[in-house]
């Protein structure tokens, strides 16, 4: 049967395959370590399930909740803006409650794209960057991942060649997949150049709170005249180990998050009420767990980049997220990111994510997850350490074999 339009305009699930042939191994027999899926293993904090359970204990919570968010649980996030970023939010009009950045991100471009508009997004990219606004009916422009100088010469042509001109520019930093960050100058900047060009930015901020050096990363809305043309998605995915939750935010400009809050109106009533009570408790709670947590993802980073290294594929350390942006071994990088990774898994053991599947620039490079602990770290490391010799002694063989014939 021929396919309905929006199911056209999106491209075969690249992970789906690596998905199924890692099925099929651990049906088999196969210990597969799973370093593919950003999906966080850590527990969520004891103060935050004990929340849950205590307010699930209350029929009277088991009702209908609110769309945008209950309001306390919208008060805790403006004031966790307050005190991670001194930026001030108005929580009635400038907070919207989330089910996770990525259906937020979605149901933006639901809100605020019409057929034929055009969206800057980075390339390689998190897919809902891109396949949001598709689905919504815009066209995408690919602009460049990393924070720099070849950034702004896109945008600035995006603005000349573009017919219409971009609504939107999205940014993700700290980058998902991969791991670029960006400053406090580069965002004013970018807040510049929308302002001057009445643009909005649409800014992913997930991995606010997974960062291994001394500076945290910053919200784009602490440049001055930000939230005049900025939404920003944040998430407590990872920074509470809360991925199951479904638990995230939009905030910033009134008119965007209007724009959301109403669609959202329309499409669901929000979380169940003990985990928005729960969000709440994590938001106003202590901040050790997520100390706790930087520091574990640290030492995972730190144990892939050595261990792998000794196994000889160089992987550069990233200065914050959840992931490794790994380049493909120089003799491998042919095969291209989905068979390179396919080729892990069936001699390896090891499941990593095509960057094929964050975009066309993405497929010199795979995905590593921070997401198993130190120990099937060091065991991955030891099985791609095997593969890798393997496939040397193979060439060595091949190029005998053609020197004597």
């Amino acid at each position: 049967m021929e396919e309905f339009h929006k199911t056209k305009r999106l491209p075969p699930y690249v992970f789906e395959q690596v998905n199924r042939l890692k099925a099929k191994a651990r049906a088999a027999g196969a210990d597969i370590i799973d370093l593919g899926m950003g999906n966080p293993d850590l527990p969520t904090p004891k103060h935050i399930v004990d929340k849950l359970t205590e307010v699930v204990q209350d029929p009277r919570s088991h009702r209908y909740s609110a769309s945008k968010g209950i309001q306390g649980l919208r008060k805790a996030q403006a004031a966790y803006y307050q005190r991670r970023f001194d930026v001030n939010l108005n929580p009635d009009t400038q907070v919207v409650a989330t089910l996770g950045s990525k259906e937020g991100f979605a149901n933006m471009a639901q809100a605020i794209t019409a057929p034929g508009d055009v969206i800057l997004s980075p390339n390689p990219s998190y897919p809902i960057h891109t396949f949001g606004f598709l689905m919504a009916g815009a066209s995408i422009r690919a602009i460049p991942a990393e924070p720099g100088p070849e950034l702004f010469h896109a945008l600035e042509r995006a603005v000349v060649h573009s017919v219409p001109k971009p609504i939107a520019v999205i940014l993700c930093y700290p980058a998902n997949p991969t791991a670029y960050c960006a400053d406090i100058e580069f965002y004013r900047d970018v807040v510049a150049f929308a302002r001057k060009h009445d643009i909005f930015i649409l800014s992913d901020l997930a991995y606010s709170e997974i960062y291994f050096g001394d500076t945290p990363p910053p919200s784009v809305l602490q440049v001055t005249g930000a939230i005049d043309v900025t939404a920003e998605f944040t998430s407590l995915s990872k920074t509470f180990s809360m991925p199951g939750w479904r638990m995230g935010f939009a905030v910033g400009n009134e008119r965007l998050i209007g724009a959301l809050a109403r669609v959202k109106s329309y499409l669901d009533y929000g979380a169940f009420t003990p985990i928005q009570v729960a969000a709440t408790a994590a938001l106003n709670g202590p901040d050790t767990c997520i100390q706790e947590t930087r520091a574990i993802y640290k030492r995972r980073r730190d144990v892939v980049v050595e261990s792998f290294g000794r196994a000889g594929w160089d992987i550069p350390a990233p200065e914050a997220s959840m992931f490794c942006w790994a380049p493909i071994p120089e003799k491998f990088r042919h095969l291209g990111s989905l068979e390179f990774s396919k080729l892990l898994l069936e001699k390896a053991e090891v499941a990593v994510a095509p960057g094929l599947g964050f975009g066309e620039y993405g497929d010199d490079y795979v995905r590593i997850g921070l997401v198993e602990n130190e120990q099937r770290l060091r065991q991955a490391a030891r099985n791609v350490r095997r593969f890798l010799e393997s496939a040397d002694k193979t060439l060595h063989n091949v190029v005998q074999l053609e020197a004597s014939s």
